[in-house]
């Protein structure tokens, strides 16, 4: 009998896991038939229970650990392996940084058809906890039960993230790693009060009823600003007044509150309006020498530190002498644009999302920035179906930051026409940039240069930085 036939759902097999697969399974091979394991890290030896079976490849979740590996290191959060938010903080740091490297080369490789590629430089994230400076917790009334918990136990009250894979179910967290320390702090009082407060019901996207939705916190790294966005269900500053007065009392270095009102049913923290209910609508953040306003539902770089040393590598590999003609594809609210103005002799900011070109404009005008201007343009579209302005010249250097689909294949299909020197791609998905960069490859532009900046320690997300050069 055929060796994968014997792999079903529910067998048990002894299995080494010899490397994370990109997504942050850990991969292991049976008689050649490939098994991605959840919770298994490189080097270990495991028992592990089949849970999906495809064609190709199977998927189990660890059951017991035989042989620790050499590369494990005690988590310091105690919802590790629970909480999705981390998946390897059991695993060493710089092991870390290797699998994500192999996962950014073989992708190249095996996707792209880029059999000599290499990368030139990995830059590892320092601090690697307490990093992100945006957290959206979920308040709930349906907190997830752990298996060392009495029968009977109280569930109706979590302010917490969802357990993978369900929408229903939210871990009550007492302290996350990832975020600032005071961020911890805050949602320690948010608790408290919820609970000595019968009015302050979580709300239940089941039935609708109940009051609080969201706790977002934003926090400013270099100017300690800190932003406390309360999402509700209905409009109501009477019934959160005992939430507001416990947080701005308790938690003095708070310099923003705002709340959010949501009343539809989708479970978004994005308001239909917003109230401010203390100091500005907004927070500063500092990135090189230009100050950004992030508002409540603005987009920003996730971890600021890295942010800035991902910018710097893409300020490197432009190598502007001030004389170029810049386009920055998929901009945003224009952070990288804005962070290469200076060298540049003009930007040109391209995107869909018109919130997004507003705060660009405004990021701008903030930090004196008079040679970037922003376009609307679903760059899905935009350049098969339309022509540029004669008053915009033809760029010299093309940045792109597409989102983790990466490009339609239209504009991947027409940027070679811009006849650019230089591509500089920035993307947070290895397997679509390797797509992207075999078109581009085939359109006569090669890969000068290659690094991968880790953005999100613990977690399996990558951000990489790729040169190319005709």
């Amino acid at each position: 009998m055929n060796e994968p036939n014997k792999i079903k759902r529910g067998v048990e097999l002894e299995l080494q896991i010899e490397s994370l697969a990109y997504g942050g399974m850990g991969l292991a091979r049976k008689d050649d038939f490939v098994i991605f394991v959840k919770g298994g890290i490189p080097g270990q030896k495991v028992i592990a229970r089949i849970y999906k079976k495809k064609k190709g490849y199977a998927e189990a979740r660890v059951q017991q650990i035989l042989t620790e590996s050499p590369h494990a290191v005690e988590a310091p959060c105690i919802h590790f392996g629970t909480c999705g938010g981390c998946k390897f903080q059991n695993l060493s740091y710089e092991e870390q940084l290797k699998e994500k490297s192999n996962q950014v080369e073989d992708a190249f490789r095996r996707l792209g058809g880029f059999l000599d590629f290499k990368l030139d430089d990995t830059i590892g994230a320092d601090p690697i906890f307490n990093y992100r400076n945006k957290m959206e917790f979920t308040f709930s009334p349906h907190r997830w039960v752990l298996d060392t918990e009495p029968e009977g136990v109280d569930k109706s009250f979590a302010v917490g993230l969802h357990i993978p894979g369900r929408y229903d179910k939210i871990l009550d967290i007492k302290e996350c790693h990832i975020q600032p320390t005071i961020g911890n702090k805050i949602m320690k009082v948010a608790r408290e009060v919820c609970l000595a407060h019968p009015d302050l019901k979580p709300y239940d996207p089941k039935t609708h009823i109940g009051f609080l939705r969201f706790l977002m916190l934003r926090f400013g790294v270099n100017t300690n600003q800190i932003m406390v966005n309360l999402v509700t269900a209905y409009d109501d500053l009477n019934k959160l007044s005992p939430l507001i007065d416990a947080l701005l009392e308790q938690v003095p270095e708070i310099t923003s509150m705002v709340n959010n009102v949501n009343t539809r049913k989708a479970d978004v923290a994005f308001g239909e309006f917003e109230t401010l209910v203390f100091g500005e609508p907004f927070i500063q953040e500092k990135l090189g020498d230009l100050t950004f306003e992030i508002s409540a539902n603005s987009f920003f770089q996730t971890n600021t530190i890295q942010g800035e040393r991902l910018y710097d590598e893409a300020k490197k590999a432009a190598g502007l002498t001030g004389e170029e003609i810049v386009f920055d594809l998929y901009c945003g609210t224009g952070t990288i644009g804005l962070y290469l103005s200076k060298q540049a002799k003009e930007v040109y900011g391209f995107e869909v999302i018109r919130s997004a070109l507003e705060d660009a404009e405004k990021n701008a005008e903030r930090n004196g920035i008079t040679n970037a201007q922003f376009l609307k343009a679903n760059l899905d579209t935009f350049f098969k179906t339309r022509q540029l302005p004669r008053k915009i010249p033809k760029p010299d250097v093309v940045i792109v930051d597409p989102p983790r689909a990466g490009m339609h294949p239209d504009m991947t299909n027409y940027l070679h026409k811009f006849k650019a020197k230089k591509i500089v791609y920035i993307s947070c998905n290895p397997t679509t940039q390797a797509r992207d960069a075999k078109v581009l490859a085939e359109k006569g532009y090669e890969i000068k240069s290659a690094v991968m900046v880790d953005m999100f320690p613990h977690t399996p997300h990558i951000e990489t930085v790729l040169l190319f050069e005709k």
